[in-house]
């Protein structure tokens, strides 16, 4: 049984349906709570793969989050022994960071439910040929980042240019959620409550159109998710 590590950066952004496919796929999972002050490990010797949740922070407040730091050190391993990535919010960003992309704030943040479109380089990627090329998806994000050089940009929306790339053959960043249960929503919406009223966002109207919209999402992280694990070397 292969294992792979879960580098998770807040308390509520849990792996969701990734889950799913990672039992599916009778994946051991090795989490590790940044966020508890976990330490987060150095190689992935013992590991098929890495995938990195969502958190509050920003990729530029490493001097106040120190994990940041060594999150970056850990897919720049990845990187280099050629193993599996996959990147969520936050992680895309790392991803999009470690690879020497520019990460700032975007001219308004991103929350709620909202189009992605896809590209025409998605239409041959291993994890998006079979998705439609525009679906709403969950977004929970203040920061955007450029394409990194030498990856492709798989999706788009109305306020973000890249929403998601890919590096090499495995390396994947989604900066939109595609792995949101409505649990998960809840839970986020009540741990950034603040953030939603300086927003001037409700709450409950985003988990009254999540029960519209997670089961499609759900169908389609099913087959985002499922493809992914079929990268990994197990």
């Amino acid at each position: 049984m292969g294992k792979v590590v879960v580098v998770q950066h807040a308390a509520c952004e849990t792996l969701g349906t990734i889950a799913d496919a990672l039992e599916d796929a009778r994946l051991e999972v090795e989490y590790v709570r940044a966020f508890a002050g976990e330490p987060i490990p150095t190689h992935l010797d013992e590991a098929v793969g890495l995938i990195l949740m969502g958190g509050p922070m920003g990729v530029y407040e490493q001097d106040r989050y120190p994990f940041l730091v060594e999150g970056m050190r850990l897919i720049e391993h990845a990187l280099a022994a050629a193993k599996p990535i996959l990147g969520v919010c936050l992680g895309s960003q790392l991803l999009a960071a470690t690879l020497g992309a520019r990460v700032v704030k975007g001219p308004q943040k991103e929350i709620g439910w909202f189009p992605v479109t896809l590209t025409d380089a998605a239409r041959a990627d291993a994890l998006f040929a079979d998705t439609p090329s525009s679906f709403i998806a969950y977004h929970w994000h203040g920061d955007v980042f450029d394409c990194p050089s030498g990856a492709v940009s798989l999706a788009r929306s109305a306020l973000t240019e890249c929403q998601a790339f890919r590096y090499g053959t495995n390396a994947y960043g989604l900066l939109f959620h595609l792995e949101v249960t409505e649990p998960l929503i809840a839970d986020m919406v009540r741990t950034f409550a603040g953030e939603l009223r300086e927003a001037g966002l409700s709450g409950e109207e985003i988990l009254r159109q999540a029960e519209r919209h997670v089961p499609d999402l759900r169908r389609i992280g099913q087959t985002v998710f499922r493809a992914w694990t079929h990268l990994l070397k197990t």
